[in-house]
This record gives structure tokens, sequence and C-alpha cells, in this order.
């Protein structure tokens, strides 16, 4: 199992960027390209459940960590992303400590979970390793909630307080939608909101992340204390870069 994680815990950086194709190439390019991490988007992503293990494979020779974001927090859902060989789990729209419990507990085996047991899984090299597997996968499963509601941010520091959650990952989309400011990312409220979330993640030792508005903010956010940062997709890099050369082409 590879495991950067424990580079979270000293202070450092990590970085990531999201998968929103379900395209095997282009997960490992994204790999390749030399991401810590990279987050597969169930949520909002055109790939499905049955895409996640060509994904895998694909990252196998890349020293990006896999994580994927899932569209629900149904405990059967996650269990088959863990067993598959997935090593963080985003939640979206967590609102509540209860809910933040909820979502640490599907990643846990039994005492300190509910995720199902078997023994014959990918994650655990189909048998081979369930022991030690099983032994590690409580501080090597990295547990990451999203912070993207007026309601989570009222409720962050009993969400931070959750024994388990490693990351309290803001959402500015969804974050300042909520707060009625869309993408207004100088607005009071939403810097309040991420004044709080900083202050939950330092007091509960938990690793504060955000999706970055754009790559020009990455000193700013780094500065402000966010260790887990995730910048554009799949979708949108290709896009870009497309849409550049046809105009390089066409002014050459």
């Amino acid at each position: 199992m590879k495991n950067r994680w424990d580079t979270i815990a000293q202070g450092d950086t990590l970085m990531g960027s999201f998968i929103s194709t379900g395209y095997p190439v282009n997960t490992e390019l994204m790999g390749l390209a030399g991401f810590d991490f990279v987050i597969i988007d169930l949520e909002h992503g055109m790939g499905s459940e049955r895409d996640i293990l060509s994904q895998l494979h694909a990252l196998q020779a890349t020293q990006s960590i896999p994580v994927v974001r899932v569209e629900s927090h149904e405990k059967q859902r996650v269990h088959r992303l863990l067993d598959l060989g997935v090593q963080g789990i985003m939640f979206p729209r967590v609102n509540t400590a209860e809910e933040a419990a909820a979502c640490v507990a599907a990643m846990r085996y039994p005492p300190d979970g509910v995720r199902g047991v078997a023994t014959i899984v990918r994650a655990a090299g189909y048998g081979t390793h369930f022991n030690d597997y099983r032994g590690e996968s409580k501080t090597n499963l990295l547990t990451i909630i999203q912070i993207e509601s007026a309601e989570a941010v009222e409720n962050v520091d009993a969400i931070a307080a959750v024994e388990g959650v490693d990351v309290l990952f803001v959402g500015p989309m969804d974050l300042s939608t909520s707060l009625g400011i869309f993408r207004q990312y100088d607005h009071p409220l939403f810097l309040d909101a991420l004044d709080k979330t900083l202050a939950a993640a330092r007091q509960h030792n938990r690793t504060p992340g955000i999706l970055l508005p754009s790559v020009d903010t990455t000193r700013h956010y780094r500065d402000m204390g966010f260790r887990f940062l995730t910048a554009g997709t799949d979708v949108a890099l290709l896009k870009a870069a497309a849409t550049q050369l046809v105009k390089d082409l066409r002014s050459a």
C-alpha cells in the first residue's frame, strides 16, 4: 500500500487534481504528471464505479495515490471502493458531526467501524496479506470530509472533533453558493468560513484542504494554512490545452 499520508501529519503540503472523465489513460497521464494524489470523481465526473478498477491499474506505475470522491455516503459503496484498493475517500456534503462519524465508520473494520470483512479482495492482495492490510488500514486510509455549506461551517468544530477525520476539505463553489455569495472568494462571509475551518483543523489536529479557485492562488491559500491542495481536472486541462493550441495555430 502506497503511503504518503504520514507527510500530512508532518505539516507537508500535498498537491492533487481531479479525474472527471473516468478514462484510465487520462488517469495514468495525471499520475505520471507527478501529482501526489488524484481524486477520481464519482460525484460530478462522467465515470462510474465500474470504471474504478481500470483507473487503479493505470495508477500503479505512478507515484500518485488513488482517492475517490463518492456520490453518496452509503457505506456499501465505500466498502466496494476500499476493497478494490482505493486509499482515500472524499465525502461530499457532510454537514454534521453525526454524518462525519458515519463516514469514518464506513472506512474502518469493527470494532472501530462498520466496514464489512472480506479477505479475498484486491486491496489485500486477494487474500495474501489481509491481516497486514487490516492492521494498517486504520492509519493508511484517508478520510476526507468536505466542508461546503453554511451548516457545515456552523458545525465545523464538532465535525473536526470526530475521531478519524483526517482532512477538512473546503469546496469553494458549493460553499460560496450556500453562503449566497457565489464565487466571491474575497467576501467577508467566505473568509470567515475559511477562518473557522482552519481554526477547527488546528484545534483538533486535522489537515485543512481546498480546491484552488486558480493556480495563482496557490501561495495565498498555502500561507493561510491549507496543506491538502487540489487544482484542475483532466477535462479542464485538456480543454484549455486544446483551445490554446487552436489559437496558436490560427495565429501562426
